[in-house]
């Protein structure tokens, strides 16, 4: 809809997913040191580096940043750690938006939070890996029982993505085989333990390295709490009621924590709207993108 509309759209994609390993030194099939990041560096290496990029090819001095989910987790720590970005967003429309995540609904989401304390234990001793690569766990079972033609009902796909997202009796089922081969693309164990952190701490902050290695790393005890005062860019929060991802509740406090950059929160006005229908949603058009619009039109 934004190329429909006349907009210059860029998509970015990060690294350590089947659609990004290359590396100029490293292999990602052999060399530990390539998983050895999180969100947090992809969000003050990676994203600067395609903002800047895409500045340069177009010789615009700003852009607008739309994103999704973890998507806009990057824009929030990329902004309030190098607060001179703010200058280059002219605005960000946050759809579902990954901060505070202390409460989320979500069952899978919950087990794995619980499992983030083993794997950690598991990443101190075999060091930085890959996590769910799409070879392996969901998307190996999605290969069997969500491809056209499995003798497998549909709805035990559905079932594994309401499990994670909420339940949506109006999802588009067709689309289920399409999503279920992309999805999960794989990212670094390092990501998925930070989640974990952030869900079992109720702060949005830098990765907890322990107490030895955060006096080494940041010289302090505990890691610190992004500092999202330093965000200026106006900013749109858009959630919706069963997202089982992103709660009400998380998402005013995202926004109180925004201060004045917070320009305003909207709720999907369909109730049965989930944390994937912002991506794969039928009525996503209507109910969320021409929102997007609008909003990029004020700035």
């Amino acid at each position: 809809m934004l190329a429909d509309e006349g907009f210059d759209v860029w998509m970015g994609n990060e690294r350590g997913n089947v659609y990004s390993r290359n590396h100029t030194v490293l292999n990602p099939e052999h060399d530990a040191a390539f998983w050895d990041f999180s969100g947090h560096e992809i969000a003050i290496y990676d994203l600067p580096a395609m903002v800047d990029y895409i500045l340069n090819q177009t010789g615009k001095d700003g852009l607008y940043y739309t994103g999704h989910s973890l998507g806009n987790t990057l824009f929030l720590v990329m902004t309030s750690q190098l607060p001179e970005y703010n200058q280059k967003i002219k605005v960000h429309v946050s759809l579902a938006p990954v901060a505070f995540v202390e409460n989320v609904f979500s069952p899978l989401m919950r087990i794995f939070a619980f499992w983030e304390k083993p794997i950690e234990m598991l990443y101190d001793l075999v060091g930085p890996c890959e996590f769910l690569p799409s070879e392996s766990f969901v998307s190996t079972i999605s290969k069997f029982l969500c491809q056209p033609g499995s003798q497998i009902p549909l709805f035990i796909c559905e079932n594994i993505l309401f499990a994670l997202a909420g339940f949506n009796p109006k999802m588009n089922v067709t689309l289920l085989p399409k999503i279920m081969s992309h999805v999960p693309a794989g990212c670094s164990t390092k990501e998925f333990i930070h989640l974990g952190q952030e869900m079992r701490s109720g702060h949005f902050r830098q990765y907890d390295y322990g107490t030895k290695g955060n006096e080494l790393h940041y010289g302090q005890k505990s890691p610190p709490d992004y500092e999202l005062d330093n965000i200026t860019t106006p900013v749109y929060l858009i959630y919706s009621q069963n997202d089982w991802l992103v709660t009400e509740k998380n998402t005013i406090k995202l926004c109180t924590k925004l201060g004045t950059a917070c320009r305003g929160t909207i709720m999907v006005s369909d109730f049965s709207f989930n944390h994937l229908d912002f991506a794969y949603g039928t009525d996503a058009p209507e109910l969320v993108y021409r929102k997007v619009i609008s909003m990029f039109d004020r700035h």
